[in-house]
Protein backbone atom coordinates (compact mmCIF):
# COMPACT_ATOMS: atom_id res chain seq x y z
CA UNK A 1 0.00 0.00 0.00
CA UNK A 2 0.99 3.43 -0.47
CA UNK A 3 0.61 6.22 2.30
CA UNK A 4 0.68 9.85 2.31
CA UNK A 5 1.65 10.94 5.67
CA UNK A 6 1.81 14.82 7.28
CA UNK A 7 2.87 15.32 10.74
CA UNK A 8 2.86 18.56 12.57
CA UNK A 9 4.68 18.89 16.65
CA UNK A 10 4.87 22.20 17.40
CA UNK A 11 5.82 23.30 21.26
CA UNK A 12 4.59 26.77 22.45
CA UNK A 13 6.60 28.34 25.67
CA UNK A 14 5.27 31.26 27.59
CA UNK A 15 8.83 32.92 27.66
CA UNK A 16 11.89 32.77 25.28
CA UNK A 17 13.84 29.57 26.15
CA UNK A 18 16.88 28.17 25.08
CA UNK A 19 16.71 24.68 23.49
CA UNK A 20 19.03 22.12 24.30
CA UNK A 21 19.61 19.42 21.23
CA UNK A 22 16.91 17.62 20.29
CA UNK A 23 17.03 14.04 18.65
CA UNK A 24 13.82 13.61 16.21
CA UNK A 25 12.79 10.22 15.46
CA UNK A 26 10.27 11.23 12.70
CA UNK A 27 10.97 9.62 9.53
CA UNK A 28 9.74 6.52 8.49
CA UNK A 29 12.23 3.36 8.84
CA UNK A 30 13.45 1.84 5.41
CA UNK A 31 13.65 -1.91 5.96
CA UNK A 32 12.37 -5.16 4.29
CA UNK A 33 8.56 -3.62 5.40
CA UNK A 34 8.45 -0.04 3.79
CA UNK A 35 9.95 1.78 1.39
CA UNK A 36 10.73 5.64 1.48
CA UNK A 37 9.56 7.28 -1.71
CA UNK A 38 9.97 10.52 -0.65
CA UNK A 39 10.58 12.48 2.74
CA UNK A 40 10.91 16.01 4.03
CA UNK A 41 11.60 17.94 7.24
CA UNK A 42 10.66 21.58 7.92
CA UNK A 43 12.14 22.55 11.74
CA UNK A 44 11.06 26.21 12.96
CA UNK A 45 13.38 27.80 14.10
CA UNK A 46 15.90 26.81 11.71
CA UNK A 47 19.24 25.10 13.29
CA UNK A 48 22.21 26.27 13.79
CA UNK A 49 23.59 23.02 13.31
CA UNK A 50 21.35 19.57 11.41
CA UNK A 51 22.69 16.48 10.75
CA UNK A 52 21.13 12.87 9.85
CA UNK A 53 22.34 10.29 12.26
CA UNK A 54 22.03 6.77 12.77
CA UNK A 55 21.73 5.85 16.51
CA UNK A 56 22.52 2.46 18.82
CA UNK A 57 19.84 1.33 17.88
CA UNK A 58 19.62 1.95 14.36
CA UNK A 59 17.36 4.58 13.85
CA UNK A 60 17.17 7.11 11.40
CA UNK A 61 17.58 10.27 13.84
CA UNK A 62 17.73 14.24 12.77
CA UNK A 63 19.88 15.68 15.63
CA UNK A 64 19.23 19.64 15.97
CA UNK A 65 21.20 22.26 17.32
CA UNK A 66 19.94 25.91 18.10
CA UNK A 67 21.30 29.10 18.80
CA UNK A 68 19.77 31.92 20.85
CA UNK A 69 16.06 32.13 22.65
CA UNK A 70 12.57 30.90 21.11
CA UNK A 71 9.13 30.69 22.21
CA UNK A 72 8.79 27.92 19.69
CA UNK A 73 9.72 24.78 18.49
CA UNK A 74 7.85 23.36 15.08
CA UNK A 75 8.78 20.19 13.07
CA UNK A 76 6.57 19.48 10.04
CA UNK A 77 7.09 16.09 7.88
CA UNK A 78 6.02 15.20 5.04
CA UNK A 79 6.50 11.15 3.66
CA UNK A 80 4.84 9.30 0.93
CA UNK A 81 5.50 5.44 2.28
CA UNK A 82 5.09 2.03 0.04
CA UNK A 83 4.25 -0.72 2.67
CA UNK A 84 5.32 -4.32 1.57
CA UNK A 85 4.59 -6.82 4.02
CA UNK A 86 1.15 -8.01 3.03
CA UNK A 87 1.50 -11.14 4.95
CA UNK A 88 3.45 -10.96 8.40
CA UNK A 89 2.87 -14.62 8.94
CA UNK A 90 5.32 -15.36 5.97
CA UNK A 91 8.46 -16.68 8.03
CA UNK A 92 9.65 -20.38 9.44
CA UNK A 93 11.03 -20.06 12.98
CA UNK A 94 15.24 -21.72 13.19
CA UNK A 95 13.74 -24.02 15.67
CA UNK A 96 10.22 -24.74 15.99
CA UNK A 97 10.60 -27.48 18.50
CA UNK A 98 11.91 -25.07 21.47
CA UNK A 99 8.97 -24.31 23.72
CA UNK A 100 8.22 -21.80 25.76
CA UNK A 101 10.34 -20.36 28.34
CA UNK A 102 12.49 -19.69 25.29
CA UNK A 103 16.41 -19.50 25.47
CA UNK A 104 18.38 -18.26 22.68
CA UNK A 105 21.66 -19.83 21.13
CA UNK A 106 24.01 -18.45 23.51
CA UNK A 107 25.78 -15.82 20.70
CA UNK A 108 22.58 -14.54 19.48
CA UNK A 109 21.23 -14.17 23.21
CA UNK A 110 24.49 -12.00 24.03
CA UNK A 111 23.79 -10.11 20.81
CA UNK A 112 20.15 -9.39 22.10
CA UNK A 113 20.88 -8.83 25.94
CA UNK A 114 19.46 -5.12 26.23
CA UNK A 115 15.67 -6.54 24.56
CA UNK A 116 15.77 -9.21 27.46
CA UNK A 117 14.87 -10.15 31.15
CA UNK A 118 14.99 -12.77 32.97
CA UNK A 119 12.33 -14.81 32.90
CA UNK A 120 11.47 -14.34 36.49
CA UNK A 121 12.15 -10.73 36.19
CA UNK A 122 8.61 -9.91 35.79
CA UNK A 123 6.67 -8.46 37.70
CA UNK A 124 3.89 -11.84 39.05
CA UNK A 125 0.49 -9.68 37.51
CA UNK A 126 2.96 -9.49 34.11
CA UNK A 127 4.19 -12.98 34.18
CA UNK A 128 0.70 -14.37 34.80
CA UNK A 129 -0.53 -12.62 31.56
CA UNK A 130 2.18 -13.96 29.75
CA UNK A 131 1.77 -17.33 31.25
CA UNK A 132 -2.55 -17.30 30.07
CA UNK A 133 -0.90 -16.66 26.44
CA UNK A 134 1.84 -19.08 26.65
CA UNK A 135 -0.85 -21.71 27.50
CA UNK A 136 -3.13 -20.91 25.09
CA UNK A 137 -0.49 -20.79 22.36
CA UNK A 138 1.10 -24.02 23.59
CA UNK A 139 4.00 -22.68 24.44
CA UNK A 140 4.87 -22.30 20.74
CA UNK A 141 7.52 -19.43 20.23
CA UNK A 142 6.11 -18.25 16.58
CA UNK A 143 2.60 -18.25 17.98
CA UNK A 144 2.79 -17.03 20.96
CA UNK A 145 3.28 -12.93 20.35
CA UNK A 146 0.22 -13.37 17.95
CA UNK A 147 -1.71 -15.18 20.65
CA UNK A 148 -0.71 -12.63 23.26
CA UNK A 149 -1.08 -9.18 21.13
CA UNK A 150 -4.90 -10.77 20.58
CA UNK A 151 -5.22 -11.30 24.08
CA UNK A 152 -4.08 -7.91 25.45
CA UNK A 153 -6.31 -6.30 23.00
CA UNK A 154 -9.30 -8.77 24.59
CA UNK A 155 -8.77 -8.37 28.41
CA UNK A 156 -7.35 -4.44 28.63
CA UNK A 157 -8.70 -1.75 27.52
CA UNK A 158 -7.74 1.44 25.04
CA UNK A 159 -7.61 4.58 26.30
CA UNK A 160 -6.84 7.74 24.73
CA UNK A 161 -3.44 9.66 26.61
CA UNK A 162 -2.23 12.25 24.63
CA UNK A 163 0.81 12.57 26.67
CA UNK A 164 3.04 11.36 29.04
CA UNK A 165 5.52 8.52 29.61
CA UNK A 166 4.36 5.20 28.92
CA UNK A 167 2.97 2.76 32.45
CA UNK A 168 5.09 0.14 33.63
CA UNK A 169 3.86 -3.44 32.45
CA UNK A 170 1.92 -3.31 36.31
CA UNK A 171 0.21 -0.22 36.38
CA UNK A 172 -1.18 -0.90 33.00
CA UNK A 173 -2.33 -4.71 34.48
CA UNK A 174 -3.43 -3.25 38.11
CA UNK A 175 -5.66 -0.57 35.85
CA UNK A 176 -7.10 -2.79 33.22
CA UNK A 177 -5.92 -0.70 30.40
CA UNK A 178 -3.96 2.12 28.83
CA UNK A 179 -3.30 4.03 25.71
CA UNK A 180 -1.30 2.04 22.94
CA UNK A 181 1.90 2.90 24.45
CA UNK A 182 0.97 1.50 28.10
CA UNK A 183 -0.29 -1.70 26.10
CA UNK A 184 2.67 -1.95 23.78
CA UNK A 185 5.23 -1.44 27.22
CA UNK A 186 3.20 -4.67 28.33
CA UNK A 187 3.16 -6.81 25.62
CA UNK A 188 7.15 -6.53 25.30
CA UNK A 189 7.57 -6.71 29.21
CA UNK A 190 5.20 -10.38 28.90
CA UNK A 191 7.40 -11.63 25.88
CA UNK A 192 10.81 -10.77 28.01
CA UNK A 193 8.42 -13.14 30.65
CA UNK A 194 8.67 -16.00 28.51
CA UNK A 195 12.48 -15.32 27.01
CA UNK A 196 11.66 -13.55 24.17
CA UNK A 197 13.86 -10.66 23.41
CA UNK A 198 11.16 -7.25 22.63
CA UNK A 199 11.65 -3.73 21.95
CA UNK A 200 9.26 -1.35 21.80
CA UNK A 201 8.03 0.63 18.68
CA UNK A 202 6.84 3.81 17.77
CA UNK A 203 5.18 4.95 14.50
CA UNK A 204 1.75 5.60 12.23
CA UNK A 205 -1.29 2.78 11.73
CA UNK A 206 -3.34 3.23 8.89
CA UNK A 207 -7.06 3.55 9.54
CA UNK A 208 -9.81 4.88 7.54
CA UNK A 209 -11.60 7.32 9.79
CA UNK A 210 -9.21 10.20 9.35
CA UNK A 211 -10.10 12.25 12.18
CA UNK A 212 -8.61 9.69 14.65
CA UNK A 213 -5.16 9.83 12.89
CA UNK A 214 -2.43 9.96 15.48
CA UNK A 215 0.80 8.24 16.57
CA UNK A 216 0.91 4.73 17.81
CA UNK A 217 3.03 2.16 19.29
CA UNK A 218 3.57 -1.39 19.16
CA UNK A 219 5.89 -4.07 19.70
CA UNK A 220 8.60 -6.09 17.89
CA UNK A 221 9.40 -9.69 19.15
CA UNK A 222 13.11 -11.27 17.47
CA UNK A 223 12.12 -14.91 16.38
CA UNK A 224 15.22 -17.08 15.21
CA UNK A 225 14.91 -17.44 11.74
CA UNK A 226 11.88 -14.90 11.61
CA UNK A 227 13.96 -11.94 12.71
CA UNK A 228 12.38 -8.85 14.31
CA UNK A 229 8.33 -9.44 13.98
CA UNK A 230 5.75 -6.60 15.09
CA UNK A 231 2.64 -7.21 17.04
CA UNK A 232 0.06 -4.90 17.52
CA UNK A 233 -1.32 -5.45 20.88
CA UNK A 234 -3.60 -2.38 20.81
CA UNK A 235 -5.44 -3.61 17.85
CA UNK A 236 -5.12 -6.99 18.67
CA UNK A 237 -2.83 -8.15 14.92
CA UNK A 238 0.41 -8.48 13.30
CA UNK A 239 2.02 -5.02 12.00
CA UNK A 240 1.92 -5.31 8.38
CA UNK A 241 0.69 -3.30 5.62
CA UNK A 242 -0.73 -0.78 7.59
CA UNK A 243 2.12 0.06 10.03
CA UNK A 244 4.67 2.54 9.18
CA UNK A 245 8.01 2.48 11.68
CA UNK A 246 9.62 5.58 13.08
CA UNK A 247 11.44 4.17 15.58
CA UNK A 248 12.18 0.78 17.89
CA UNK A 249 14.24 0.52 20.79
CA UNK A 250 14.96 -1.63 23.88
CA UNK A 251 13.48 1.37 25.94
CA UNK A 252 10.53 3.51 24.97
CA UNK A 253 12.78 6.52 26.05
CA UNK A 254 14.92 6.07 23.03
CA UNK A 255 11.77 5.29 20.53
CA UNK A 256 10.30 8.82 21.18
CA UNK A 257 9.47 11.00 18.42
CA UNK A 258 11.06 13.80 19.31
CA UNK A 259 13.70 13.91 23.05
CA UNK A 260 15.08 17.13 24.18
CA UNK A 261 15.09 19.86 27.08
CA UNK A 262 15.08 23.37 27.19
CA UNK A 263 16.66 25.54 29.59
CA UNK A 264 14.80 28.46 31.50
CA UNK A 265 12.92 29.27 34.79
CA UNK A 266 9.47 28.36 35.74
CA UNK A 267 8.54 28.38 32.12
CA UNK A 268 5.50 26.49 30.72
CA UNK A 269 5.07 24.52 27.23
CA UNK A 270 2.22 23.43 25.51
CA UNK A 271 2.31 20.17 22.87
CA UNK A 272 0.31 20.29 19.67
CA UNK A 273 0.33 17.93 17.12
CA UNK A 274 -1.87 17.09 14.03
CA UNK A 275 -1.11 14.08 11.41
CA UNK A 276 -2.34 13.32 8.24
CA UNK A 277 -2.20 9.34 6.89
CA UNK A 278 -4.40 8.89 3.23
CA UNK A 279 -3.80 5.70 1.32
CA UNK A 280 -3.19 6.55 -2.21
CA UNK A 281 -4.47 5.08 -5.11
CA UNK A 282 -0.97 4.05 -6.68
CA UNK A 283 -0.41 0.26 -5.61
CA UNK A 284 2.70 -0.54 -4.55
CA UNK A 285 4.95 -2.74 -6.88
CA UNK A 286 5.88 -6.48 -6.19
CA UNK A 287 8.94 -6.92 -4.17
CA UNK A 288 11.29 -9.63 -5.16
CA UNK A 289 9.71 -13.19 -4.52
CA UNK A 290 6.27 -12.03 -4.79
CA UNK A 291 3.86 -15.20 -6.04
Amino acid sequence: MRFLLEHRTSYAFDAPVYLEPQTIRLRPRPDTATRVVDFDMEIDPLPAVRADNLDLEGNLVVMAWFKGATTRLGIRTRATVDTLLADPFRFLVADPDRALPYAYPTDIGERLRSYRRAPDAAHPTVRAVAIEAARTSDRDQAGFPFTLARQIHRDFRLENRPEGTPLAAEDTVAAGGGACRDLAVLFVECCRAMGLAARFVSGYAYTDDAARAELHAWGEVYLSGGGWRGYDPSRGLAAGDQHVTLAAAADPADAAPVSGTFRADGVKSRLETELTMRAASTPSPATPGDD
